[in-house]
């Protein structure tokens, strides 16, 4: 028996999801010590009751999601308008070196997942999957390619093998990180640097905090229209050339070049308030209705190789921060920090790595330059990169796009 559900009652159960989320979030101590996303809790929550109505009840639910798609495009164009590059010159050299070292982990996680995939028999757009479009891309990233490959590739259970890789990932990046920085720091003797935290901190007034009205709230949801509408047209524009990129990444990317060309022509200073609110919100929304159409059964057969290749890709990221990050952002107490902070946003997400250096700093001494260097990275950079890196392992013949 199969129910169908319109518009407008399925965008109530999207929201009844992320109440679910924040109600088992505030009581479990789990889930908020490791950053554990409220979709992803109330999703999973809802998922687990879908799967036990279709094999008690032999009960379907489908659901009206035509506004999942909008939303995720609205997340990523988020992403885009949070890229300020004047921000660089900031961090310093610290800061694009560990980007470059990130860049680095992206292609050691790709191809690790790869060669995971081809030795389990499985295709290799699911060792991207597991690989860095969801441990360093997050669930976001992850739903987005789901859909491309589940309908390009017919990869069945592609969005539940996604997902499941991103919240294993959330929960490993918090659970590896301190003790990484932990085993950096007594085995070298490490101490923190007597540093002036006042060389770290703008020394431009700081102006007051930006107030969420209903004008910057209309003004920010025109910018992120544009942005999609211009994505879809260079994506329409692309389509069939020698660069074709997924629509959400061009409506990154309309996103990145909106907010630079504002900063430089002083035209319009984008409220991040205001921006971060509706990020969360496009994310929760879209994140929830992807979890509505999960089946999770079509994962029971691949939980096996899947975890497999989540535990290679883990050891792979304790070896690569403690052989790479550390001695590359310079063997100091500073580089222990941010390896630990790297395992945070490797295997999971930004919060999880920030998480990661307050547990360490609040032990051993402050890191002004991982709390610096460690949020650029991990907010927005990253996802730019991350892109570049996955369309290029999409490009190779073994994928057949």
């Amino acid at each position: 028996m199969t129910f169908e559900v319109d518009l407008l009652p399925s965008l109530l159960v999207a929201i009844f999801i992320l109440f679910t989320g924040f109600f088992l979030s505030a009581r479990i101590p789990f889930l908020h010590n490791y950053n554990i996303p409220v979709p992803v809790i109330g999703g999973i929550v809802f998922a687990l009751c879908i799967a036990v109505l279709h094999s008690q009840f032999q009960t379907d639910i489908t659901f009206n999601l035509s506004l999942k798609n909008p939303m995720m495009l609205a997340f990523f164009a988020t992403v885009g308008l949070s890229a300020d590059f004047k921000r660089l010159h900031k961090g310093g050299t610290n800061l694009l070196v560990f980007l470059l070292v990130v860049t680095g982990f992206l292609l050691v996680q790709n191809a690790v997942g790869a060669l995971m995939a081809y030795s389990v028999d499985l295709h290799p757009a699911i060792g991207l999957l597991s690989g860095s479009v969801t441990l360093s891309g997050g669930h976001g990233t992850g739903a987005a390619y789901a859909e491309r490959f589940g309908s390009l590739q017919n990869i069945q259970g592609a969005m539940e093998i996604a997902l499941a890789s991103a919240t294993f990932g959330l929960i490993i990046g918090g659970l590896i990180g301190g003790p990484v920085s932990q085993r950096l720091i007594k085995r070298y003797q490490l101490q923190p640097l007597e540093l002036n935290n006042a060389s770290l901190v703008d020394t431009e007034a700081s102006p007051m905090p930006d107030q969420i009205t209903l004008r910057s709230l209309l003004e920010l949801l025109f910018i992120i229209i544009v942005c999609l509408l211009s994505g879809h047209l260079m994506f329409i524009w692309m389509e069939g050339s020698v660069i074709t990129l997924p629509s959400f990444i061009w409506a990154l990317f309309a996103g990145v070049l909106i907010r630079n060309l504002c900063e430089m022509t002083g035209l319009y200073r984008v409220q991040l308030p205001t921006l971060d609110i509706l990020s969360k919100l496009s994310l929760s929304l879209a994140l929830a209705m992807a979890f509505m159409s999960l089946q999770l059964w079509q994962l029971l057969d691949l939980a096996g190789p899947l975890l497999l290749i989540l535990a290679a890709q883990t050891i792979a990221m304790v070896l690569y921060a403690m052989y790479v990050t550390y001695p590359m952002m310079g063997k100091n107490y500073d580089a222990a920090v941010m390896a630990g902070g790297h395992c945070g946003f490797g295997m999971g997400a930004t919060p999880t790595a920030v998480a990661n250096i307050e547990a360490v700093t609040l032990r051993y001494g402050p890191s002004p330059q991982a709390f610096l260097v460690i949020p650029i990275v991990g907010a927005f950079f990253i996802d730019l990169t991350n892109a570049l890196v996955i369309q290029g392992f999409l490009a190779l013949p073994m994928h057949q796009f």
